[in-house]
């Protein structure tokens, strides 16, 4: 089972495989024959094994039912619904996707991106009377032509495709075989030990690979059953408990952190959950909300800690009875884990250094970008850019980040990215964006900006033109004025520790 295909092709039939709050679900028959008819759609207009489909949908069963069809014989690009034109433009631009899907009668500026760049768009429409994650895909308007390789995809065509903000203002490009994101799910499974009859309830984004993979996939893998949520909603998330009646779920730490503000207000529905465990990933879960966790629901929390470039998870927190640690990411969980010096050799056990992965899982570089390749991997290693330390169990703890990306909760921002749509605005002379640390959401995203002499603008102002251009999770919450921009000793700009500085930690 090494393709996304594979994995859905051999489980049971009969088994449910993808529900909705409130809705019949899809068999893994139904799954497969969907898988079939889309492959052999996208086929007939030309699309094949590694190429690439981007995907703009809301979250819910046909999102992910999507990614799976498409990903059964082509490479799914899943696109934030949230990104504005100008960033659906770079990405669709830099991804040279051969198609677009978007669901039937959205408003999404995908489409007329899209079409400028032409690009075919494929319209996806879901009868009301089927099963959740049921869909047709209208491609009655893009010229008929034979792919180039048809069929099934194999272990080492290209089965995902994301991008991750890098210290630069360009985001890389990550491709992910099938082979990579097969071993990711397995090795998800194996860690929190699901069988065919758990199920999931997914609350996390499906253009993430949080979502598509430690939820998703890792259920696929096993046969088990994911309910999807239409995105996480604090006012419904405990009448879907009550619905679904899940064993586990994943989420990133604000949202367990949302889940326990409403938990006092739901006591009847916590007292007849069942939950296995919970999951955490994407970015530290403090202990105490661990603990808060465990408290209510009267099951382990399981904290992972994973990235795009490993198909997600690299080392997670066993299950019961072994030890979990508050504080640690947990054992390596797939893939060897090892701490590295600057110089690449391994230190001592308890030093801290550099975290780097190697597997089965772990890509094999970013998409036309040398520089960026040099730079992450030592020889067959890859450099994580997270620093950190494993104790005398194996256990590791991350220390701190030896890169620039700010962590807002999960998503991950790249600061050049901030300051290249601020420094467009014709008031600012100088910005940089750095992290600001925010008590629920681990840091949040803040600028230091330098007027042009003589003009005038607002914190307000310049937030709304940024909002113009960026996402909503990348606008700066709190812009400053300085009449210059903060350095280092050496008189070079220091992004790290510079909330420190200026006494807003």
């Amino acid at each position: 089972m090494n393709t996304i295909h594979s994995l859905i092709a051999d489980q049971d039939a009969a088994a449910p495989a993808i529900g909705a709050p409130g809705r019949n679900p899809m068999t893994f028959a139904d799954l497969r024959a969907l898988s079939d008819k889309t492959v052999a759609a996208l086929n007939g207009i030309g699309i094949g094994r590694g190429d690439r489909v981007a995907i703009v949908l809301p979250n819910g069963p046909e999102m992910a039912a999507a990614f799976l069809a498409v990903g059964a014989g082509a490479s799914t690009a899943p696109l934030n619904p949230g990104y504005r034109a100008d960033e659906l433009e770079f990405y669709l631009n830099d991804l040279q996707a051969k198609a677009l899907i978007v669901l039937e009668g959205d408003d999404t500026p995908a489409v007329q991106v899209a079409k400028d760049q032409g690009i075919p768009v494929l319209v996806l429409s879901s009868p009301a009377d089927g099963p959740a994650g049921n869909f047709t895909l209208d491609t009655s308007n893009t010229m008929a032509s034979a792919a180039a390789i048809g069929g099934m995809s194999e272990p080492d065509d290209e089965g995902l495709v994301l991008h991750t903000s890098g210290t630069t203002s360009r985001p890389k490009v990550v491709p992910l075989l099938n082979r990579n994101l097969a071993a990711s799910a397995h090795n998800i499974a194996a860690t929190l030990n699901l069988v065919p009859g758990d199920i999931g309830l997914n609350i996390m984004p499906l253009f993430h690979i949080h979502g598509l993979i430690a939820s998703m996939l890792s259920s696929m893998s096993v046969g088990a059953y994911v309910v999807c949520a239409p995105g996480f909603n604090a006012l419904k998330i405990f009448q879907w408990f009550k619905d679904v009646n899940p064993t586990w779920y994943t989420a990133v730490p604000t949202m367990h952190q949302t889940i326990m503000a409403r938990a006092s207000r739901n006591t009847e529905i916590v007292e007849g959950m069942r939950l296995r465990f919970a999951r955490s990933s994407s970015s530290s879960l403090p202990p105490p909300v661990m603990a808060e966790v465990e408290k209510t629901f009267r099951c382990p929390v399981i904290e992972a800690y994973g990235m795009t470039e490993a198909a997600h998870q690299m080392a997670s927190n066993p299950l019961p009875p072994a030890d979990r640690k508050p504080g640690s990411v947990g054992q390596a969980a797939g893939p060897e884990v090892a701490i590295i010096d600057f110089d690449g050799n391994p230190v001592d056990q308890g030093g801290e250094g550099e975290i780097c992965i190697r597997g089965g899982n772990v890509f094999s570089g970013y998409e036309n970008n040398p520089d960026a390749n040099a730079e992450a991997f030592h020889g067959d290693w890859f450099r994580t850019g997270d620093q950190g330390f494993l104790d005398p169990d194996g256990y590791l703890t991350i220390s701190g980040r030896l890169k620039e990306i700010i962590n807002r909760g999960g998503e991950k921002i790249a600061p050049r990215e901030v300051d290249d749509v601020l420094q467009a605005h014709d008031a600012v002379a100088q910005v940089v964006t750095f992290a600001m640390p925010h008590d629920k959401l681990g840091e949040e995203v803040a600028a230091i900006v330098v007027l042009a002499e003589g003009k005038e603008a607002t914190e307000r102002e310049l937030r709304d033109f940024a909002a113009l251009k960026l996402a909503d999770f990348k606008v700066p919450r709190t812009i400053l004025f300085k009449d210059e921009i903060p350095k280092g000793a050496t008189g070079k700009l220091q992004r790290i520790g510079l909330a420190e500085k200026l006494g807003l930690a």
